[in-house]
């Protein structure tokens, strides 16, 4: 009963302890002695009631009211309103505006090859030279045959009048003095026939030296001297001509539709009534440094690309541009025009449909619908349900929802970061820039 007495006391105390931990309340024990129960027994049913105080302790209390998190904190600015000319951006190619075949124009073997492989070379340089000793013995045949039928021709010039006078003194018939005039123009014939025959053999000669007809750049050659070369068939090199080079790139379904619209609205002109400049950039330029004008369109739609080929024209008295190179080309589209740009970043997709997020009063996000136009230096053009004085959210847009309060955040590295359209002139010549604009930010 000692023994007893002490447990009973020591579970009073750790229901004591349970109830201050208020996790787990614990019935009242009611402690009978038992006297037939053995020692073993006791200490069993002691084991158990202390695993089932430590397993509640174990439990932690229950908090209180959750705790409210902070609104999250998201980057805003402004749209910036800019006086712009809409434009419309394609990818093109440039292409020589001459390509020329270097082709042998008589037959023969290739004596020397003058030209360096890729090298600049002007309108009549020396290329080649074809063994000009056959057609210099033909041009020597040709002018004796020359001498020879201006002697008979002369001949019977002479023989012609004097059967004129012999006619008159009635020495002579009618039809001997007939025979001398159709021998006397028959003579004529045959001088002209040489003379033609010691011109083709004279160019035919001058056709051994073969030269370059434009300006522009060589290939490599194709033919090395030793070889024969045939008349009209073996190709020796070709020549791009590369000033003014040309742009090629295609004009998509739906601009062509709007371009022919404004035409016919009075809002453009065509391109052979008035020249429309357009702006290119390279592959390494991050802006427009070149001009060209549109000089062809094609006169009908390509059916399995859907798309209208077009043409500017590029001075490149510089020698800058190749053939080959990839170009951006700005072409603009209508008359100058007032706008709302916003940050590219700012804007959402929404199964097609482009957003942003703007915040009203209160702090709190409210989504608009916009649609979206050209794109110029990390800025959108946007329309639609949105105001100048809006604050837009630019960074933080995922972690947001309409109507949830947020904390906002002006960015300031979002002022002035939009610098003024390069409006298109209306000079021809296109020279690279001397330096870029600055660029956005």
């Amino acid at each position: 009963r000692g023994g007893t007495s002490l447990l009973a006391r020591d579970l009073h105390r750790l229901r004591t302890n349970i109830v201050k931990c208020n996790t787990v309340e614990v019935a009242n024990f009611v402690i009978h002695p038992e006297p037939a129960v053995n020692s073993t027994g006791r200490r069993l049913w002691c084991v158990a009631v202390l695993i089932t105080v430590a397993a509640g302790c174990q439990q932690k209390a229950p908090s209180g009211a959750a705790k409210t998190a902070p609104p999250p904190e998201v980057v805003v600015t402004v749209p910036v309103e800019r006086e712009y000319a809409p434009f419309e951006e394609f990818t093109g190619r440039l292409e020589a505006s001459e390509v020329i075949e270097i082709r042998a124009r008589v037959g023969g073997y290739l004596d020397q090859v003058l030209f360096h492989d890729g090298a600049e070379v002007k309108e009549g340089e020396l290329l080649a030279v074809i063994d000009p000793r056959t057609y210099e013995a033909e041009l020597a045949r040709a002018t004796a045959s020359v001498q020879q039928a201006k002697s008979r021709q002369q001949r019977m010039a002479k023989e012609l009048e004097r059967g004129r006078q012999l006619l008159t003194n009635r020495v002579v018939s009618q039809e001997d003095f007939d025979r001398m005039q159709f021998d006397h123009a028959e003579a004529e014939a045959a001088q002209q026939i040489a003379e033609a025959n010691e011109a083709l053999a004279q160019l035919n000669l001058g056709f051994t030296k073969v030269r370059s007809p434009v300006n522009g750049k060589i290939s490599r050659r194709l033919i090395d001297p030793g070889n024969l070369v045939k008349v009209d068939d073996s190709l020796l090199a070709t020549i791009g001509a590369v000033d003014p080079i040309r742009a090629y790139f295609e004009i998509d379904e739906r601009t062509v539709l709007r371009l022919r619209q404004m035409i016919l609205g009075g809002e453009m002109r065509l391109p052979t009534e008035q020249k429309l400049e357009v702006q290119l950039s390279l592959a390494n330029e991050n802006y427009f440094s070149l001009r060209g004008v549109i000089d062809f369109t094609d006169n009908a739609l390509d059916p399995h690309t859907g798309t209208l080929r077009a043409r500017a024209t590029i001075d490149n008295g510089s020698l800058l541009l190749l053939p080959g190179l990839i170009v951006r080309c700005r072409m603009p589209i209508g008359s100058a025009r007032t706008g709302l740009f916003i940050p590219e970043e700012a804007l959402g997709s929404d199964q097609g449909q482009r957003y942003v997020y703007v915040l009203n009063d209160k702090d709190e996000v409210v989504y608009r619908r916009v649609a979206v136009g050209m794109q110029m230096s990390g800025w959108r053009f946007v329309e639609g349900e949105l105001t100048k004085v809006d604050r837009v959210i630019v960074t933080g847009l995922q972690r947001v929802r309409p109507g949830q309060k947020v904390a906002p955040k002006v960015g300031t590295q979002y002022a002035d970061s939009l610098p003024a359209q390069d409006k298109p002139k209306q000079a021809v010549e296109t020279r690279p820039a001397k330096s870029p604009p600055t660029p956005a930010s």
